[in-house]
């Protein structure tokens, strides 16, 4: 195993911590994955140690993974932040290394798109968060940054997106800015 891929797997006893969250809240939220099975989604997760390293992430920054969806086309089980409000260990954060780079005081410690790499996850484009916001009601009172297309992007522009008034909206920001309660929702592939 490489040196990189090492630090990304778990303990037996954190991979067997971690599926038995992940089997309680599959159980918990059946409204978000009715027709699926967990004994299905675990054989997958076993064969796949770096993911679930990566869904260990997901849970330890406080997102809540839990499956909403397969994808038939790549035999994939989809995974997202499912926590009710942006996940608190992703907070304070800036778009991007670009807009982390380009503050000059008052800078973050960290950007959303670095994050999301090294947790292994991709961020929720736009229209995945509003697929997640018909499973439930998300970031009532916190937003996250969503996946920025590039001519939005190369004009110094991110979206974020959250849920107010019954209605979900997506806002543009200076990629550069930053809050303590926006952050982001990550999508993982199994």
């Amino acid at each position: 195993m490489k040196g990189a891929e090492l630090h990304k797997t778990l303990t037996s006893e954190e991979r067997e911590q971690l599926l038995n969250r992940l089997s309680a809240r599959f159980e918990k939220n059946m409204q978000r994955h009715p027709d699926l099975k967990w004994d299905k989604v675990q054989k997958k997760l076993e064969a796949s140690p770096a993911k679930l390293w990566s869904l260990g992430e997901m849970e330890k920054s406080g997102g809540e993974p839990d499956v909403v969806g397969y994808d038939k086309k790549s035999s994939e089980f989809l995974f997202v932040d499912c926590s009710p409000e942006s996940p608190k260990g992703r907070t304070n954060t800036c778009y991007d290394r670009e807009a982390l780079e380009s503050r000059k005081e008052h800078k973050p410690k960290n950007n959303a798109v670095d994050m999301a790499a090294e947790m292994g996850v991709e961020m929720l484009t736009e229209a995945q968060y509003r697929e997640l916001q018909e499973l439930g009601d998300f970031d009532m009172k916190t937003s996250s940054w969503v996946k920025t297309p590039e001519d939005i992007r190369s004009l110094g522009g991110a979206l974020f997106c959250d849920r107010r008034f019954g209605h979900v909206f997506v806002y543009h920001n200076g990629a550069q800015s930053y809050y303590g309660v926006r952050g982001f929702r990550g999508i993982l592939r199994v």
